[in-house]
């Protein structure tokens, strides 16, 4: 299982800690974050295709 809720919920924080204290760096850290739970989500659906379409070869 992967971690995507967690990666989007931490970067979530630090993008909100970032623009609180004006501190760019965190705030993209944050965004960054957030893209990178949404991709392992993208790569879980599309794993969750395959294997429900099983093995036509």
């Amino acid at each position: 299982m992967s971690n995507s809720p967690m990666d989007k919920a931490k970067g979530k924080a630090k993008e909100m800690t970032g623009k609180v204290t004006g501190d760019r760096r965190k705030e993209a850290e944050g965004k960054t974050d957030q893209a990178k739970g949404k991709a392992k989500d993208a790569m879980d659906r599309a794993k969750g295709m395959k294997d429900s379409m099983g093995d036509k070869d």
